[in-house]
């Protein structure tokens, strides 16, 4: 009967609701992402002359485009060191890797 006791005691514990995170604990919070959405509207903004605005929906896309193409370049540049049997990773490798994938 106890461990029914301590179960209950521990589902209602769950149910309260958590406090504010500190200062701290969002500091310390990494983000697996990178936001580009400021640097692609300066971009747009060069490119036309004219006053443009961007959907949300556009910004994701392109957001996603400049992550997915860091990632690639990434890739190809790290498979270009390992080739190469070299310990680093110079502007070189990664000249060649944007060549590699961007015809």
């Amino acid at each position: 009967m106890a461990p029914v006791k301590q179960l209950k005691k521990a589902l209602q514990s769950m149910k309260k609701p958590l406090g504010k995170p500190t200062s701290k604990s969002k500091k310390t919070q990494k983000r697996n992402y990178y936001n580009f959405s400021i640097y692609i509207y300066k971009l747009l903004k060069c490119v036309t002359k004219e006053k443009v605005d961007i959907y949300r929906m556009s910004m994701l896309i392109m957001k996603n485009f400049v992550n997915d193409m860091l990632e690639r370049i990434t890739e190809e540049a790290a498979r270009l060191v390992s080739h190469l049997k070299k310990s680093t990773l110079s502007s070189r490798e990664i000249q060649f890797a944007i060549k590699l994938l961007i015809p």
